[in-house]
């Protein structure tokens, strides 16, 4: 089983401290989502695990299957199987959607695989419409380059997509939902379900909202302020805090 911990960590960005003194343990098989207010540290969290060179771990550590991983290149964290979703996509002319995942899934499949035969765009583009019909996206978009001119929702539909089909052993997804009208946010919180039933990876979803909850079923719910977690529990916890905001679960505003 893959295991990502971490463990007293303490980040921080441009000088400020963010992350101050931070616990937590995900498993394959688990299902994480992360709520709290804005400048809690949720963002700053994955950036900092996915080795974003702005977020300077100043404490603590990093472990993916009992090994630190702080010192590695964000490619290399890929490579051992982490992912992140971003919340704002970039978009990235003169790069197609469909190049982009090749690359990137034959550059993960050559570091799991020492036989591992890299696929060609025939072969990968057959497979890559599989996945894209699964989860309701486009096809048509996978010829155009990346995230260009696409809408809020199809930028995060490609996210999922991404995920699908390079099947990471733990995958983080900062504020998915954000901007998802509800037909879009059925889409990418089945896409997700979908990938997660059948990968068995460890999942940690940032969220500021419940609604995405209503078509997922967390194992852990988390409250973050102030840098750290202050609260952990189920699923009715999401419920608490969308009756009761952050200040009336924790007592912090």
């Amino acid at each position: 089983m893959n295991i990502l911990e971490i463990k007293g960590l303490h980040v921080e960005t441009d000088g400020t401290e963010i992350i101050k003194g931070m616990d937590l343990k995900i498993s394959g098989g688990e299902m994480h989502v992360i709520m709290g207010p804005n400048g809690s540290g949720k963002s700053t969290l994955c950036y900092a695990i996915m080795g974003h060179p702005r977020y300077k771990i100043t404490g603590g550590d990093v472990l993916f299957n009992g090994k630190s991983i702080k010192k590695l290149s964000p490619d290399k964290r890929a490579k051992l199987g982490l992912f992140l979703g971003f919340q704002y996509p970039h978009e990235i002319p003169g790069l197609t959607f469909g190049n982009f995942l090749r690359t990137a899934s034959n550059a993960i499949g050559k570091s799991r695989a020492k036989n591992f035969k890299p696929l060609g765009p025939m072969q990968f583009y057959g497979l890559l419409e599989k996945e894209a019909k699964a989860l309701k996206y486009d096809s048509k978009l996978i010829s155009r380059n990346l995230n260009e001119g696409f809408s809020g929702g199809e930028k995060k539909r490609a996210e999922v997509l991404q995920m699908s089909v390079l099947k990471p052993t733990i995958a983080m997804m900062d504020e998915i939902d954000s901007g998802l009208d509800i037909d879009a946010l059925k889409t990418v919180a089945g896409g997700i379900n979908t990938a997660f039933k059948k990968n068995r990876m460890g999942i940690l979803l940032i969220t500021h909202y419940q609604r995405i909850l209503n078509y997922l079923e967390p194992d852990f719910v988390h409250v973050m302020a102030g840098g750290k977690i202050v609260k952990s529990g189920g699923r009715e916890l999401a419920h608490r805090l969308e009756k009761e905001g952050y200040q009336g679960v924790t007592g912090k505003s």
